[in-house]
């Protein structure tokens, strides 16, 4: 059994990386699409209360909201899977109750990128507003790190950069999905850290 839980600020390829798992017959399990849910069950638009849901949960029912509606699709997901792959880790309180959850069978991938090419390919996916305008993305930022996902990046088992070719990011999440990383070229796209967190 293995989990691995992705993390990265938007536009840095998590989306990408759970699409790479699914062509591999990898489950996903977003953990946006419990937020979404959220907001349609209580009559609101996801692309336009997504964040302010998320806030919502986490005031009504504690820091670790979204990841307690999380785990049962996960096991669910690993009833038939023997690999399942969590996109969309926020906070410190996400990454404990996992590792609390799967022990040393959950992995966390920080996926990250420099702002100017994650703003280029938001701007190209236009998926909402906030894609199109860099000063709504910062506040996006802002929003998210808020939660503490810096510090869920920098506790990451693995750092992925996905700062060249699409098809080099693709492969570099095809071997970490095999646990193949002898096959990647170059310390520069990815970092294995240490149990104390260093690369």
């Amino acid at each position: 059994m293995k989990v691995i839980g992705t993390v990265g600020l938007p536009g840095s390829g998590k989306g990408e990386a759970a699409a790479v798992a699914r062509e591999a017959g990898v489950p996903v399990v977003t953990m946006g699409d419990v937020i979404r849910k959220a907001c349609r069950e209580r009559g609101f638009d996801p692309a336009e209360h997504h964040g302010e849901m998320a806030k919502t949960l986490r005031e009504e029912d504690g820091p670790a909201a979204i990841a307690e509606r999380s785990l049962p699709m996960i096991e669910s997901e690993l009833e038939e899977s023997d690999v399942v792959l969590v996109d969309g880790l926020r906070s410190d309180v996400e990454l404990d109750r996992f590792r609390e959850a799967f022990g040393d069978d959950f992995h966390l991938v920080s996926v990250e990128a420099p702002f100017e090419t994650r703003a280029d390919r938001l701007l190209e996916r236009g998926r909402d507003d906030t894609d199109l305008d860099r000063e709504a993305l910062r506040e996006r930022e802002e929003r998210e790190l808020g939660f503490g996902m810096g510090e869920v990046m920098d506790r990451a088992d693995v750092v992925v950069r996905n700062t060249d070719s699409l098809e080099a990011f693709r492969e570099r999440v095809r071997a970490i999905l095999d646990e193949d990383l002898d096959r990647i070229g170059g310390d520069d796209y990815v970092q294995v850290r240490t149990a104390g967190g260093a690369p």
